[in-house]
């Protein structure tokens, strides 16, 4: 969507493809709320291996209000040294 660069036609390889849309995205991308217009996707992506605990909330209370089921997310731990 070049009006608002915030929607993505992504095709991994054909025949897969998907609609992702820029939920949030913090102003100095330390972070961004990814998801499908389906509402059934949803990405909550940070630059940091750890993501403060109250933005994580915040940010998930974001997602919720837009419709998306926050109860099926994932954490992924991040441990990598």
């Amino acid at each position: 969507d070049t009006s608002t660069n915030a929607k993505l036609a992504v095709q991994f390889f054909w025949p897969f493809k998907g609609a992702y849309w820029i939920i949030e995205l913090d102003q100095n991308y330390k972070w961004a709320i990814i998801g499908s217009p389906s509402r059934k996707n949803l990405w909550i992506l940070s630059r940091t291996p750890q993501m403060d605990s109250a933005l994580y909330q915040s940010l998930l209370s974001k997602a919720k209000d837009k419709g998306f089921d926050t109860n099926l997310l994932v954490n992924t731990l991040q441990n990598c040294n």
